[in-house]
């Protein structure tokens, strides 16, 4: 059936062959001879105080880091101690942080990388 024609139809069913096979598998792997990325996106989850380190470290070396704070939810002075590490490293690299949802996930970037708070899309 051809595209124009399945707007039309009467049930709004998709056919199969409006769709196509990805073979992910093929995306996810890195080509040979690729040279390093100048920057990644790295995910972290905190813990406790002392998994900040390790984080720090990687927003000191360019990187953008995605950090799960949900755990330190149950502790209110570790929770706080934490942001307060994280916003103090976005400030000294001229990094931001922001937080995603219901403060579950905060995202921390390096220098020259700012996260814009308006949303695309969606209410």
């Amino acid at each position: 059936m051809g595209k124009i024609s399945s707007l039309f139809k009467k049930n709004n069913q998709p056919d199969e062959a409006d769709y196509m096979e990805l073979d992910l598998a093929s995306i996810e792997k890195t080509t040979p001879g690729e040279g390093p990325a100048s920057m990644y996106v790295k995910i972290a989850t905190i813990n406790e105080l002392r998994d900040t380190p390790r984080i720090k470290d990687e927003v000191y070396n360019g990187n953008i880091v995605i950090v799960d704070i949900g755990r330190l939810k149950m502790d209110k002075i570790t929770y706080e101690r934490v942001l307060k590490d994280l916003r103090d490293v976005a400030a000294d690299v001229n990094g931001d942080i922001v937080g995603l949802g219901d403060q579950k996930y905060v995202i921390l970037t390096p220098m020259s990388v700012k996260v814009s708070r308006e949303k695309i899309g969606g209410v």
